[in-house]
């Protein structure tokens, strides 16, 4: 079994389960991941102020989100619950305290991706909260989480490349306006060049980073899953697309030099 790499999928709104190109480049992206035993998924929309993780039994999915076609609330994604994942994780050297949250079901940043990435729905997906939305925090819990990568066990870091929900133009297939385009470039470049230094001072060095994210948490599983992935990463874009002028859905794969999987110390803004 080799060494999975770490994602950060931006997953958009629940009826972008119906963007047919989001949904075939995720298809495509799970399909090249082989020797997957199960997920875990930090998601933009669990945030406490410190880890729970669920479910551990089977659970109803949780359809947070209003205001969308009924049909959106009758989806079903039935992937087995997370309980060995869970045994697994507490276990991890230098794991911060972790408790269990058995009935709390996979929310819409977990399902609607998964949907695309693993439709078969046949692997166990655990659902980690975000403790809190303090970059360097985040990415040192992602260090403690990187021996899953050996396990078999996907780290996925589940947000926005850019969110901003008051910005966006109503035509799905609207340009990139300036300054979405601008904050996205500036990301791609610094995680090309893997500069998580740069990324976690995000507010003060990116262009245009209070528009890109007026609020933080759906930037914050990006330091989870790069953290997870080493000090020096290799980084690929399975998803290249813009919707409604600016909304990015840019999705990253990160991949660890051979024989690097877990960086010596966290890096400090």
């Amino acid at each position: 079994m080799g060494t999975l790499p770490t994602l950060f999928l931006s997953h958009g709104a629940p009826n972008s389960l119906e963007d047919s190109e989001w949904m075939e480049t995720l298809n495509t992206l799970g399909r090249s991941l082989t020797d997957v035993r199960g997920v875990v998924v930090l998601s933009a929309h669990w945030v406490e102020r410190g880890i729970f993780a669920g479910p551990l039994a089977p659970s109803p999915l949780i359809y947070d989100f209003y205001g969308f076609p009924e049909r959106l609330y009758r989806v079903r994604y039935p992937a087995p619950p997370g309980a060995e994942l869970f045994e697994i994780i507490k276990s991890l050297p230098g794991m911060p305290p972790i408790t269990a949250a058995p009935g709390r079901g996979l929310d819409h940043g977990v399902w609607v991706p998964m949907m695309g990435l693993f439709p078969a729905a046949d692997l166990p997906v655990l659902g980690l909260s975000l403790p809190g939305t303090d970059p360097a925090r985040l990415y040192a819990l992602g260090q403690s989480l990187a021996p899953l990568r050996e396990q078999g066990i996907l780290v996925v870091g589940s947000g926005g490349m850019t969110h901003n929900l008051g910005a966006l133009i109503p035509q799905e297939n609207a340009p990139s306006v300036p300054w979405a385009h601008a904050f996205d470039q500036w990301a791609t470049d610094r995680l090309e060049a893997s500069d998580a230094l740069s990324l976690i001072d995000f507010r003060r060095k990116a262009p245009n980073a209070a528009l890109a994210h007026p609020t933080i948490e759906h930037f914050a599983p990006l330091f989870v899953a790069m953290g997870a992935a080493g000090e020096t990463f290799r980084v690929s874009f399975p998803v290249d697309i813009f919707r409604y002028g600016s909304l990015s859905l840019r999705s990253a794969a990160f991949w660890s030099p051979a024989g690097s999987s877990k960086p010596e110390q966290s890096p400090r803004p």
